[in-house]
């Protein structure tokens, strides 16, 4: 049982790598992996009924996780919300991420926030060689997080967020087990730039950019003597809000992701983090055509009726090459004066089978306080 246990960490650490850009077919091109990939799993269902996409869409309760500098423009003086997604749904029952967060608007150019996910990878009971019971065992991991925006203009916001990350993997002595806990911490940078509502004759319209460095810090190890680094990334989109009338809105947002972790490492890793980071953007040994598969792309649209009901949809890409991870997702959404209710569902588009596939994401949040109005 012991083995078989380990067999589902593995599995569950392959899927996670997958997701970090790990590629299927390394003989064709090398791939990416890195530590604590479960720092890049989309809590929200919103963003997740969108293809993933979060970086430029508007504010709401989980934007410190896409994006910090969105909080300067919330709405809402509190919005506050829990998450739940269900993992590997057609393995196991009791694999899920969970997060929950905070975000104050606490003047009209300022806000900070807190956020907190945890990744649990089950309960696995353990037997010796004879069969006999030798206790259980429940990986986890978490980051705990805590982030400050600033509007430095009318439009324009740029944020920070510092992290404290822990990968709890070992199997607490077991015979043949070397991992040992990761501790770490890790910073994001980000901006967002929102503009005015304008009127374009037959509608308003109001445009939405940003970015975000996310998960910049050391490498960590999980086996001493060696050190992974993690997944450090850079997320650029851009969106267009098409306002036809004081019922009806309709959001389309494109978002860019790679990894700023190099393509290729050596078994020593001899490179530090920081010069990892730069050097990501052109160390592919196919050239400029794999840098350009180390690139996912995302697409997302939201239908909004009366402020009350929303509709979402979105598709997802990346390269055959670098994880094969392709599907299209939709969602809703149901929203009162104080309460949001998010679900989505994703429809896979690859042969490479994802762990979300057939189940249903789960987000509530709340709209407390004041009533801000930007625009």
């Amino acid at each position: 049982m012991k083995k078989l246990g380990i067999c589902l960490v593995l599995c569950v650490l392959t899927t996670l790598k997958i997701s970090a850009q790990s590629t299927i077919n390394t003989d064709r091109i090398g791939g990416i992996t890195t530590a604590a990939p479960f720092l890049l799993i989309i809590p929200d269902a919103r963003a997740a009924g969108m293809g993933d996409v979060g970086v430029a869409t508007t504010a709401d309760a989980f934007s410190m996780f896409h994006n910090p500098s969105k909080m300067a423009f919330s709405n809402r003086q509190i919005k506050t919300g829990i998450t739940y997604s269900p993992w590997l749904r057609n393995l196991t029952d009791d694999i899920f991420v969970g997060s929950a967060s905070y975000m104050n608007r606490f003047s009209e150019n300022a806000a900070w926030g807190a956020d907190f996910k945890y990744f649990s990878l089950g309960q696995i009971n353990l037997t010796d060689n004879n069969g006999n019971d030798n206790g259980s065992i429940n990986p986890n991991e978490l980051v705990a997080t805590g982030a400050y925006s600033l509007k430095l203009s009318e439009t324009f916001a740029m944020g920070v967020s510092l992290k404290y990350i822990r990968s709890n993997l070992t199997f607490n002595g077991t015979n043949g087990n070397n991992l040992q806990p990761i501790n770490s911490f890790a910073v994001d940078v980000s901006g967002y730039y929102q503009s005015t509502e304008e009127f374009y004759g037959n509608f308003n319209g109001r445009y939405r950019f940003g970015f975000n460095i996310a998960n910049i810090g050391p490498k960590v190890s999980y086996t001493p003597g060696k050190e992974d680094f993690i997944p450090t990334n850079l997320k650029l989109g851009g969106g267009f809000d098409f306002i036809f009338d004081d019922y009806n809105t309709i959001s389309t947002t494109v978002e860019f992701t790679k990894l700023l972790v190099p393509t290729v490492q050596n078994p020593n890793n001899e490179k530090g983090w920081v010069e990892g980071i730069f050097s990501s953007f052109g160390d592919a040994p196919g050239g400029f055509s794999e840098e350009m598969k180390e690139i996912t792309y995302a697409l997302g649209a939201e239908y909004l009726y009366n402020n009350a009901f929303a509709l979402r949809a979105g598709y997802f890409h990346e390269s055959e090459d670098k994880g094969n991870r392709q599907f299209f997702t939709m969602g809703g959404g149901f929203k009162t004066n104080a309460l949001n209710i998010d679900l989505s569902y994703l429809i896979n588009a690859s042969d490479v089978n994802n762990p979300l596939e057939n189940s249903l994401r789960f987000s509530l949040s709340f709209d407390l306080g004041e009533i801000y109005e930007d625009f």
